[in-house]
């Protein structure tokens, strides 16, 4: 039974304190957004603004919505993802926060896009998504919104490559900040918070030894890297696949064995996929997967692995463990899915440290400052975030943690921008 009402549908209010003390806890190692939840106490850039978030509830988001919320935002929350909710999060963002929130950890599908129906009826003139579902919501089921809606920002990569294709299509009716695209973000979030968080997913769910173990990484981009990199240093003998010449061939230069899918499949007894496409592990390759062989997905959607097939092809299928479910082929071989094919790491463990999370999220504040600080200026599509932001980012970063760097004085500032000096 839920706690439902205008203030937002949480699982449980009573979750509450356990939620503000982790909050609490993730914020100690947030010093980024800490010092703009500063500036903004002060100036209250976002006042008057109605926003609507649609992202991972966790305590890392929770202390993004505080920030927003110092700054003056009127803001909802909704869950990105049917399985990354932390209830007790949710809870204390309603009970303890005053923010809105509609999040069920385990939500069935009609209660997700119910509950971004909800964060839509605040009518925002902002928006703030993670895989873009809230603003292909708004374009296709709700286009009425389109009138008062100013701007957006989006967390990931399946988001952008999906408001790309909007906009390449003229479909897409306002500015969005790409906040995947910063430095401070991909450097980061996606190779260090993916890397190690999705080594902790599939570890919490399967207890599995990593020394030794026969690692498939399905894409080698920004996450894909990451996860590579963590894996080999647990031990794993780590193979790569890409469809992305270049890419292949930077994982091959970085040590890892680099196969084609298939071939893969016959000799991997992990696998984990970070594409952003579809079907990346599918019926071919499970046909050819060995006994006891576990498959879990650290892309946003829950379609890098074949589900449908797999389904179509065990004979019966079973929950083992949380997160686990083994599935029995008619050859007698046992396949593991874990997670339902979502999100690995916010499924069956916290997300990102929230160290690194730090950097992503004080992009995603400062992105929303800089559309309303160019209200109007903007034509809609999608943009990078700004060079200046990026570097402020990683400065703030560098600040918190007590580290000073050096600067360039003005003859090596006026030599850097001359051509006209050489040897």
């Amino acid at each position: 039974m839920s706690s439902q009402g205008a203030k937002g549908d949480v699982k449980d209010l009573s979750l509450a304190r356990e939620g503000v003390k982790r909050i609490e806890w993730a914020e100690r190692e947030m010093g980024v957004l800490r010092l703009i939840k500063e500036r903004f106490t002060k100036e209250k850039p976002l006042a008057g603004y109605r926003m609507s978030a649609c992202l991972h509830v966790t305590t890392e988001t929770a202390n993004l919505a505080i920030t927003l919320q110092a700054g003056g935002a009127d803001l909802v929350l909704c869950a990105s993802n049917p399985l990354s909710t932390q209830d007790d999060v949710a809870a204390a963002l309603v009970s303890e926060y005053g923010i809105p929130t509609f999040s069920i950890k385990g939500e069935d599908n009609d209660t997700y896009y119910r509950h971004i129906g909800a964060v839509l009826d605040h009518q925002p003139q902002y928006t703030m998504d993670d895989g873009a579902d809230l603003v292909t919501s708004i374009h296709t089921q709700r286009p009425d919104l389109l009138k008062t809606v100013l701007g957006g920002t989006e967390e990931t990569t399946t988001g952008v490559i999906r408001l790309t294709a909007m906009a390449k299509d003229k479909k897409l009716n306002y500015p969005i900040i790409a906040v995947n695209e910063a430095e401070t973000k991909h450097f980061f979030d996606n190779r260090y918070g993916t890397g190690q968080s999705t080594l902790d997913g599939i570890t919490r769910a399967t207890n599995l030894l990593w020394a030794g173990r026969r690692v498939v990484i399905c894409g080698y981009g920004w996450c894909g890297r990451g996860v590579a990199s963590r894996a080999r240093g647990m031990g794993a003998h780590v193979i790569v696949t890409e469809v992305n010449p270049v890419r292949a061939l930077e994982a091959l230069m970085d040590g890892f064995t680099v196969m084609a899918g298939l071939e893969a499949a016959k000799v991997g007894e992990v696998f984990i996929t970070v594409t952003g496409g579809l079907h990346t592990l599918g019926k071919a390759q499970m046909e050819v997967m060995s006994d006891g062989a576990v498959m879990a997905n650290s892309g946003h959607f829950n379609v890098e692995i074949d589900i449908p097939s797999l389904e179509a092809m065990a004979t019966s299928h079973r929950e083992v463990r949380p997160y686990v479910e083994e599935y029995t082929m008619p050859d007698g071989r046992h396949l593991y899915l874990l997670a339902e094919g979502r999100l690995i790491n916010l499924s069956a463990a916290e997300g990102h440290p929230s160290a690194v999370m730090d950097m992503s999220f004080a992009n995603q504040a400062l992105g929303v400052e800089y559309l309303i600080q160019n209200q109007g200026k903007l034509e809609p599509g999608v943009y990078d975030v700004p060079p200046e932001t990026d570097q402020e980012v990683g400065r703030l970063k560098l600040q918190s943690l007590g580290i000073s760097i050096d600067t360039l004085t003005e003859d090596q500032q006026r030599y850097q921008d001359s051509w006209e000096e050489g040897t």
